[in-house]
């Protein structure tokens, strides 16, 4: 009960007092309604408590915002981190001579950071499914020999070929689940890694992993304007499907090399996801999916 009213309340109004309210008219005292009459006294509510709903609802809605900003940002791979920083410092650096080069500076650092995003993916695990390596087009799908540092021997087989522009996710990832039996590293040209004849000419760096399916064969391809290959995977490291295990810089492609009873799951000229798009999958009994473009 408010101290204003303590000593005006009448004692009839002690069970309004035990509910909380106050009766005593103090606070409404000299307030007119619209004809200039005296508005008469009007209980209210004395210290009245907040709602733990209400207190609770606006600490979710502040998670809720924060959650949002949150997944807004792609993380950003710390391979990418020397750059955006060289980016960044040239920025300023130009900035010093001509502001509108800061500027452009700004939007070139921007992309850099966008070019080493490494978003988490939700992989299909399973011992027949073979997922993307990489973000990118599917350039190529068809059945040739593997490259000879391979190791898998002369016979066709099938190759799905992932062409990645300098605007994809260049964080690449096993398309299944094994051991790693070989890494080769081969030199070679930097021609447009899209035509077919760079997996023969171009620098290109080889893994071959055993999965339950046979040994399957990995290779990262430089392009035009990428001119760094890397590699973290190591020989007899095991490897889970969609696990990231290289990157390449700027703009290259990876060619996937299948054994046995495969049928390709994606056509040429699809999108594909790394760690996410199914580009083929083993089986006996499988038939091949038709494809169209609309």
């Amino acid at each position: 009960m408010c101290r204003a009213c303590l000593e005006r309340l009448p004692r009839g109004h002690v069970e309004l007092e035990a509910r909380g309210l106050c009766v005593s008219g103090i606070h409404d005292a000299g307030r007119n309604d619209r004809s200039g009459r005296s508005i008469g006294k009007r209980p209210h509510r004395l210290n009245a408590p907040k709602r733990s709903g209400e207190t609770n609802g606006k600490k979710s809605t502040n998670v809720h915002i924060i959650t949002s900003i949150r997944n807004a940002f792609v993380p950003i791979h710390r391979a990418g981190y020397p750059f955006i920083a060289v980016f960044f410092g040239v920025s300023i650096i130009l900035g010093l001579f001509w502001q509108p080069l800061f500027w452009l500076g700004l939007i070139l650092t921007a992309w850099c950071a966008y070019f080493f995003r490494d978003p988490e993916r939700v992989t299909p695990v399973a011992d027949h499914l073979v997922v993307s390596p990489a973000d990118g087009t599917v350039s190529l799908v068809g059945h040739v020999a593997p490259p000879s540092e391979l190791g898998l021997g002369a016979e066709p087989m099938l190759r799905v070929s992932i062409f990645m522009n300098v605007f994809n996710c260049h964080v690449n990832r096993a398309p299944m689940r094994g051991r790693i039996a070989r890494i080769l590293y081969r030199e070679g040209e930097f021609k447009n890694a899209e035509l077919d004849k760079a997996s023969e000419v171009n620098e290109r760096n080889a893994m071959v992993i055993e999965t339950t399916q046979g040994e399957i064969g990995v290779v990262q391809i430089a392009g035009f304007i990428a001119r760094r290959i890397v590699c973290w995977g190591q020989v007899e490291d095991r490897i889970e499907a969609g696990e990231r295990f290289g990157l390449i810089r700027f703009g290259s492609r990876l060619d996937v090399y299948l054994p046995g009873s495969v049928k390709p799951r994606v056509a040429e000229g699809q999108t594909a996801i790394a760690g996410e798009t199914i580009i083929a999958e083993f089986g006996d009994h499988l038939r091949s999916w038709p494809a169209r473009r609309d």
